[in-house]
């Protein structure tokens, strides 16, 4: 796959050639949202700095832009106020564009997004007592077509680049007003313009988890994903642990080793059923990847240890996957494997059309025992956001929204997709 895109530009008869790590815009400037620090420094030698000047402005902007959450050149009062100006004409700071924003009773938050392009998606904040979890789409819809779910009703349309998968993060801390108050200088210095506070606020922030469980299959945009969460986890960035995100697969086991090497965070499953035939049929790319097959991979994935278990996704339907003997038998899998693993039991999250109902409260507490008895963990995830369909299953953009008769058709044509 050719590493560029093309860029239609007004007043140009031809499309110009861009970078896949850079957002495309029909003004001509290069976003610079999602790009790492060398390659800032690249653009700026190609926009005609110098090499010393092209690294010490890069070093400037990246931390305005990652730790400080800036959106404007003018913003930067380390810069000096020639450069400011220069730096505008040719760049920008994106933000994605907020369609919607709704807040839960329950306290959850909901945003629909849209690209420059013209693309909605969508992404979800969890607050809790001693969290917040932010819920990060990396696709534009999805590939796959877990049955349960109503996110793989849409079609894929695209991967969502490195600056719109940060994007999330920065808008998320903007509007959680998370942004260290003060300045700080490119050499590290605390520094106060006239009638600034000298003040640093970055603890005890109200985001604290991210979880790439948002619209989409992250280990099929890996190389985005991968490049969007080391911004997240750079000390001079975002600077969150990679220990507090979670990248979460309907299993793409060719991809799990290079998530481990690669990029290091926790590993979530999405498991939903413990035999071929079941699974086959509400998570389809198990006609690709097998069970077995699969939870070697989990077996095998590196950094995997009991202080870092992976989480296997267990959404319950009933009369579908929810008996005792399916709880005996992901016991004897996890066991099997030699898994350092928990079970998250996720109460099926209804919406309309829907081929499945959620298991009866006294079932799911039964599967959950059996499990808890084995000596795992199986806590029930309380469903949250369910009011403003931010539930876990339920994130689709208002234009996607379908018939029962355009459901069934869509998933015909990905199963025969899939062969």
């Amino acid at each position: 796959m050719s590493n560029t895109a093309l860029m239609p530009i007004p007043g140009l008869t031809d499309p110009v050639p861009v970078p896949r790590d850079i957002t495309p815009r029909d003004d001509g400037r290069i976003d610079l949202m999602g790009l790492p620090k060398a390659r800032i420094t690249e653009l700026f030698t190609q926009a005609g700095l110098d090499a010393k000047q092209a690294k010490l402005r890069a070093k400037q902007v990246y931390h305005w832009l990652y730790h400080r959450g800036a959106t404007e050149f003018e913003a930067m009062t380390d810069i000096a106020k020639t450069m400011r100006p220069w730096l505008a004409e040719r760049f920008v700071i994106g933000r994605p564009e907020v369609v919607e924003a709704q807040h839960s009773t329950d306290g959850t938050r909901k945003w629909l997004l849209r690209t420059a392009d013209k693309h909605d998606y969508e992404m979800v904040f969890i607050p809790d007592a001693d969290r917040g979890t932010l819920c990060v789409s990396s696709q534009v819809g999805c590939t796959l077509n877990c049955r349960f779910c109503h996110t793989g009703t849409m079609r894929l349309v695209r991967n969502l680049t490195p600056g719109e998968i940060v994007g999330q993060v920065m808008l998320a801390r903007d509007a959680l007003g998370e942004w260290p108050k003060g300045r700080m200088d490119f050499t590290g210095d605390l520094g106060t313009d006239e009638g600034d506070e000298a003040e640093y606020t970055s603890d005890g922030r109200l985001l604290t988890n991210i979880v790439m469980m948002g619209m989409g299959e992250p280990l099929y945009n890996f190389d985005n994903v991968r490049d969007a969460l080391k911004l997240v986890m750079d000390g001079d960035g975002l600077a969150l642990s990679k220990r507090r995100i979670t990248l979460s697969t309907s299993g793409v086991v060719p991809m799990m080793e290079r998530c481990g090497e690669e990029i290091g965070v926790n590993l979530a499953v999405s498991l939903h059923a413990v035999t071929k035939d079941i699974r086959d049929e509400i998570v389809p790319i198990n006609k690709k990847f097998g069970i077995e097959e699969l939870l070697a991979a989990c077996a095998a994935y590196p950094g995997a240890s009991n202080a870092r278990r992976i989480t296997f996704e267990y959404v319950m339907l009933k009369d579908k996957n929810d008996s005792d003997a399916d709880a005996h038998e992901l016991v004897r899998l996890i066991r099997h494997y030699k898994l350092p693993a928990k079970v998250n039991l996720i109460p099926f999250n209804p919406w309309p059309g829907a081929p499945y109902e959620c298991s009866d409260p006294e079932r799911i507490r039964q599967f959950s025992n059996i499990i808890f008895e084995a000596g795992i963990s199986a806590p029930v995830r309380t469903p949250r956001g369910r009011d403003i369909d931010a539930a876990c299953g339920q994130l689709k953009t208002a234009a996607e929204k379908k018939s029962r008769a355009e459901l069934d058709r869509l998933y015909a044509e990905k199963e025969a997709a899939l062969g």
